[in-house]
């Protein structure tokens, strides 16, 4: 007699089956998903994605919700005719089910915009949603419940079975999921101070993550009923995998707090760490990158930028110094007038800065030609100096050609001695 009650919904339904009347059910079940359909498309066409929440928020709720409400209509009719509606009750509790899988996975996808994982998880949120429904609404529930729990070990003083380890895995998915949408409101507002240093913006971010993760763990195992002491010897032997072959990746981490903290690396630095160089693009708890100007991305641990001399051109000051030489030759009359020429050519370009202002200079008298050398300052080293250097090399080049100075290269005199002169 006990296994009779869990069955009880499923008796219904079958003889749901068995009676003539089910055919008027299914019929009444299939126009409503057929108007319901209908209705989501007409919707889906009369609004677009100008109306922002609204478009979201309505299209994946209109098939289901307006399914529901033709479903619940239905049965009411058929109660009122009183004939049987088990099937159409079963059908309710499903696409009530479909409505709020949608709007759950609406919600983390607004509360987490660039998490990839919802739209492959969604089918299997779902799928457990509707097991889980299934399994209530035919009372098998409590036997479900009851096999599970008896797969049970014992770990130190306390027993664990499937059920717990299920339901610990479902409750701390929820209060991870609601942990991280509250750091994503932390993260937004902190974002949103612009007073603050950028770097002091992403540490704190990182952090409030983090301990709310763990916050989170922490309650979803305690809510559960597992002793948090009993997984002392986990965390143990974790400290002694730490210290042992992950020591380099938690001495990245330390690092890139440590970055984060101290400012020594920001985000749109120039810095140059043995041949790598860029500009820094992102600094993650782990690694930071740095981005040249021909496109290449180049990952440094952060271990790295810690333990090494970084050159970075733009710490205290983004204005950095470019430089190149060229040689004219000694018959040029008026070396004081091209050198005048060459800062008045370097004061042109648009990204040279007249404070401090371009300096050219007599660097050497060489074997075949006076070397001049022509500096000047630029304030965004991140747009790359190479390009800059050759727009004022050539403007020189060009000028030179036109006021008839000369660039002269080495020459050199063979003289043959005849033999036995």
């Amino acid at each position: 007699m006990k296994n009779q009650a869990p069955l009880k919904l499923l008796g219904e339904v079958w003889a749901d089956l068995q009676h003539p009347d089910l055919i008027w059910q299914m019929l009444a079940l299939a126009i409503s998903l057929a108007l319901a359909w209908l209705f989501a498309r007409w919707w889906q066409g009369k609004t677009s994605e100008e109306d922002g929440k609204l478009y979201g928020a309505s299209t994946r709720l209109a098939f289901p919700l307006s399914a529901l409400l033709l479903a619940a209509m239905a049965h009411e009719l058929f109660e009122h005719l009183q004939q049987h509606t088990k099937l159409l009750a079963v059908a309710m509790s499903l696409l009530g089910s479909l409505a709020l899988v949608r709007c759950c996975v609406y919600l983390l996808r607004r509360s987490f915009p660039a998490a990839g994982w919802l739209a492959v998880s969604e089918r299997w949120v779902a799928a457990l949603i509707w097991i889980g429904l299934a399994l209530h609404l035919t009372g098998l529930a409590p036997l479900a419940i009851g096999l599970l729990e008896r797969v049970s070990m014992s770990v130190g003083n306390t027993d664990i079975n499937l059920w717990m380890v299920g339901k610990g895995v479902l409750t701390v998915m929820v209060t991870i999921v609601l942990a991280l949408w509250i750091a994503g409101l932390i993260e937004a507002r902190l974002l949103g101070v612009q007073e603050l240093d950028s770097s002091l913006r992403i540490v704190s971010v990182r952090v409030a993550k983090a301990l709310l993760t763990l916050i989170a763990v922490l309650a979803g195992l305690s809510l559960v009923g597992i002793d948090i002491t009993a997984l002392s010897v986990f965390t143990g032997a974790l400290g002694v995998g730490l210290g042992l072959g992950l020591q380099k990746i938690a001495s990245n981490y330390v690092s890139g707090f440590i970055i984060l903290l101290d400012r020594s690396i920001r985000l749109g630095n120039v810095v140059q760490v043995g041949a790598d160089s860029g500009v820094v693009t992102e600094i993650t708890t782990r690694y930071t990158v740095l981005k040249n100007p021909t496109g290449v991305e180049f990952i440094v641990p952060n271990e790295t930028l810690i333990g090494n001399t970084v050159q970075n051109q733009s710490y205290s000051d983004s204005r950095v110094r470019v430089a190149f030489s060229v040689g004219v030759a000694y018959a040029t009359a008026d070396v004081s007038a091209v050198l005048r020429l060459m800062e008045e050519i370097a004061g042109r370009h648009p990204r040279v800065i007249s404070d401090p202002p371009p300096r050219a200079f007599l660097q050497s008298f060489g074997d075949s030609a006076i070397q001049l050398e022509l500096g000047f300052w630029i304030a965004d080293p991140e747009e790359g100096q190479g390009n800059v250097r050759s727009d004022v090399a050539l403007a020189v080049w060009d000028a030179f050609r036109e006021r008839g100075v000369e660039i002269p290269f080495p020459q050199r005199v063979v003289r043959t001695v005849p033999a036995g002169s």
